[in-house]
């Protein structure tokens, strides 16, 4: 019956080996290389700043804010913000975000590619150039597929990209090559080769649960190998 039980188990060990080489070895070399990198690199600390200092005083918000009261949707938040060289005003809605200029009270018109490149230049912290900036309807996975964006490149040795909404210039984040690869192992590690973001999905699952099956088989078999080594003990000592 032992003989039995440990054959197949021995069996099972040696094909759930073959099957987990290669993501236990990629979950191993994931973790190396995601221990390894700052978190402060990836998220690109040292590339820009997510949020400007605003240089402007209470008095230069003198647009009253009683024309909120005539928008159709429900006001969450308000915001006094800049931008380039104007105070604003950002109001967050149930339907999404407003900006107004704090001067005038006027809504803000979507800036022109000139403008997110200056504000582009005002959020970088590298040493790169600016080589490209480009409107997207929908975004790449790096920015969460996220509508309506544009992407301002630079050319540093960490290919800094810039993103930044649209309608209102808002910044929204930095990738750079320290982001990508480690995106790229985050990717192997929790096995979600589409978005990158489920961590309970079915194939790491039944990846991991093989995984813990390859331990119990292979803590049996070493007590098959501490059994046997206890039985020739004890036949040598007879002789």
């Amino acid at each position: 019956m032992k003989f039995n039980l440990f054959k197949t188990t021995r069996k099972i060990h040696k094909w759930l080996g073959y099957c987990l080489v290669l993501q236990v070895f990629f979950w191993l070399l994931g973790g190396l290389v995601m221990s390894a990198i700052p978190l402060e690199k990836v998220h690109g600390k040292h590339l820009a700043q997510k949020k400007l200092d605003n240089p402007f005083k209470k008095q230069d918000y003198s647009a009253s804010l009683d024309f909120l009261k005539q928008t159709e949707f429900q006001v969450e938040s308000i915001y006094f913000d800049a931008f380039l060289n104007s105070p604003i005003y950002r109001v967050q809605t149930s339907e999404g975000e407003l900006v107004f200029d704090a001067k005038t009270g006027m809504a803000l018109q979507k800036p022109t590619q000139l403008q997110i490149k200056q504000r582009a230049q005002q959020h970088y912290l590298g040493e790169g150039e600016l080589v490209t900036s480009e409107y997207l309807e929908n975004g790449p996975r790096e920015v969460g597929f996220k509508q309506k964006v544009w992407r301002v490149s630079f050319n540093d040795l960490m290919s800094t990209t810039l993103y930044f909404y649209a309608d209102t210039g808002q910044f929204i984040t930095v990738r750079s090559t320290i982001w990508r690869i480690f995106d790229f192992f985050w990717m192997l590690h929790i096995m979600d080769y589409d978005e990158r973001e489920n961590f309970n999905n079915p194939l790491l699952i039944s990846f991991s649960a093989a995984a813990v099956l390859f331990c119990l088989s292979g803590f049996i078999l070493l007590l098959q190998g501490a059994s046997n080594k206890k039985r020739r003990l004890m036949a040598y000592f007879k002789k």
